[in-house]
């Protein structure tokens, strides 16, 4: 299947800015407000997005982060970890030192007494201490019909290691650099899914994104190639996090596309014609979470494909 009805999602505690973070991250900014005030905002926001979703028929487990542990980006769950429908659950390598202290396994015992069932992880943490990372389903974007995975490289996401994970999955590496404008100078995005989202049907990418002539006709090519309807959004539509949507299952197997509230008032009425075409969209506004996380609800959300027990 190549979207689930239930989602992981961590309610935060220490949200901020991360500055660990901020070095590749151009989609964060340093607003002028207490830390505190900050976390109570992204608390608020937080949960409205998960009423949205449940309210919908979304399956929705959330459980808090720890205090003790000071992780500013632990609502990005998607980034640490997945869970696979050959019951497997994989481990990522992180840039940041401080989101390492995200990874925990009482996520694992929580998804277990849910009732699903977890045979083995696949841990590629180790290659941190070479320096290289891969950051989950921020850097993947998988295809899970067509046996297909999307990789924007980055300094988060080492073109190695994921082909390494795609062949340990049996998936075929679809491999591009995507670019932002930042200061007057073209810079790597730092995650696959703030400029592109994949659908059953459709696919949402800013192709301005991809200076390379040939990888951009090559990304194409394979999303023609399965039948995929392509909403392009431009660099300023990407900057609302338009690209950072996720299609998911509600309430007797309704389509749901959930995103910002900031990504779906960016987009034009064409484009929202389209993609109710495909499913149902749910927004919710995440203003504080993307100002200072640089992410989205895309981000928010680890999708939960394990076989029940």
């Amino acid at each position: 299947m190549q979207i689930t009805n239930t989602i992981l999602m961590i309610r935060p505690v220490h949200f901020r800015m991360n500055e660990q973070t901020a070095v590749n991250n151009y989609f964060q900014e340093d607003l002028d407000i207490r830390n505190s005030e900050i976390n109570t905002r992204a608390q608020e926001e937080f949960d409205g997005f998960v009423a949205r979703l449940r309210e919908a028929g979304v399956h929705v487990i959330t459980i808090d982060d720890r205090v003790e542990t000071d992780t500013p980006d632990s609502i990005f769950p998607n980034n640490w970890v997945s869970f696979h429908e050959n019951a497997s659950v994989v481990v990522y390598p992180m840039f940041a030192e401080n989101r390492r202290r995200e990874r925990r396994e009482d996520v694992f015992d929580l998804l277990e007494a849910e009732g699903f069932r977890i045979d083995q992880i696949v841990d590629y943490t180790a290659a941190e201490a070479e320096g290289y990372f891969l950051e989950g389903t921020g850097s993947i974007i998988m295809d899970r019909v067509h046996q297909k995975a999307y990789c924007a490289l980055s300094d988060r996401a080492d073109e190695d290691l994921f082909i390494e994970f795609c062949e340990d999955f049996e998936v075929f590496p679809v491999i591009f650099t995507a670019y932002q404008s930042v200061d007057g100078e073209r810079k790597p995005i730092y995650h696959t899914n703030v400029m592109m989202c994949l659908g059953e049907a459709f696919a949402v990418i800013c192709l301005d994104a991809i200076d390379d002539r040939k990888e951009r006709k090559n990304v194409m090519d394979h999303l023609k190639a399965d039948g995929k309807e392509v909403v392009a959004i431009t660099e300023a539509q990407m900057h609302a996090f338009a690209g950072n949507m996720l299609q998911v299952l509600g309430r007797d197997g309704e389509r749901l596309l959930a995103m910002s509230s900031s990504a779906y008032h960016s987009l034009t009425p064409e484009q929202v014609a389209t993609l109710e075409k495909h499913a149902r969209i749910v927004h919710s506004p995440l203003d504080t979470i993307e100002a200072c996380g640089g992410g989205s609800a895309r981000c928010m959300m680890a999708e939960v494909f394990l076989p029940e027990s």
